[in-house]
């Protein structure tokens, strides 16, 4: 059961992938076609930009991920418990032992960054380290060693940066449309497909929608995988489960919790009032998670 549950997130998130990339290029290819200029043109110029835009994103993403979180890194001599139940899981899923941090807030939270598991930093809130016992902190940090170990995060920072990528795009396209540029002239309309002229609108005004849903999408599955992966390191998917139950239980959220970074953390970092529907939601609901735990 475990291991068909890896499995089958793998090839969900193999899928949904494989739809970003198309998304990427269908967005360049629409605003080249739109622009009345050469289609291969328009991919051109979103693969200059993605050659950009990526590298740029993964380079500042740590930082800006702990700035926002108001994250800072503490000693062994700080929380000796929490440093033995790190040191441990990292031998286990044979990992180089991250750096720890702290967030000084009272919601109970935890997420982990860093492109490779040789740079990565795992924080924890001091609501969770308060709230939680020795086996449950150990159950979420496996959750985020899972993280690191599948490179989840690296592959949530390439899905921010396509989206950012798609929403660039889609801008200048949508200017070219509400200022009368591109194919507007009587040469490049007597060109032009009319139904490639609609599918090229449509593509502007709802690719950067569905890269946000795709976005969402592999990040929802991504923390089933975590919540497997944990229970694979750990053997013990009570500790998980007791921990989700207990984040659950927090209404107020993070004070310092941000749109762009909250599908880094175990579980949405706005609290249970700020519910999203499922479609908008960066994380599975608790309920979903906990079932699939208790099931293995």
């Amino acid at each position: 059961m475990l291991y068909q549950q890896i499995q089958q997130n793998k090839r969900k998130t193999f899928v949904l992938l494989v739809f970003f990339c198309l998304l990427v290029l269908a967005i360049g290819w629409a605003v080249g076609y739109f622009a009345g200029g050469d289609s291969l043109m328009g991919i051109v110029i979103t693969a200059i930009v993605l050659c950009f835009y990526v590298p740029v994103t993964f380079a500042s993403a740590k930082a800006q991920v702990l700035g926002m979180a108001g994250a800072h890194e503490i000693q062994k001599k700080d929380n000796p418990m929490l440093f033995n139940v790190v040191e441990e899981l990292s031998v286990a899923a044979n990992v180089p032992m991250p750096k720890v941090y702290i967030v000084d807030d009272p919601s109970p939270n935890a997420f982990a960054t860093g492109m490779k598991p040789d740079s990565s930093v795992i924080a924890f809130t001091s609501g969770l380290l308060k709230r939680l016992n020795r086996e449950e902190i150990a159950g979420v940090a496996a959750h985020e060693f899972s993280h690191i170990r599948n490179y989840d995060i690296r592959l949530m920072t390439l899905c921010i940066a396509l989206v950012g990528v798609i929403i660039v795009i889609a801008n200048v396209g949508q200017r070219m449309f509400f200022w009368g540029g591109g194919r507007n002239s009587k040469r490049s309309n007597d060109k032009s497909n009319p139904i490639l002229m609609i599918v090229a609108l449509v593509l502007i005004i709802l690719a950067p929608l569905a890269a946000q849903f795709v976005q969402l999408a592999v990040s929802r599955n991504r923390e089933y995988l975590a919540d497997a992966s944990a229970v694979e390191l750990t053997r013990d998917p009570q500790g998980l489960v007791q921990a989700l139950t207990k984040i659950s239980s927090d209404t107020e959220g993070l004070k310092n919790a941000k749109p762009a970074t909250a599908s880094m953390y175990i579980a949405s970092p706005f609290g249970e009032k700020r519910k999203a529907s499922n479609w908008f939601a960066t994380h599975p609901p608790i309920e979903s998670r906990i079932e699939r735990l208790k099931a293995m």
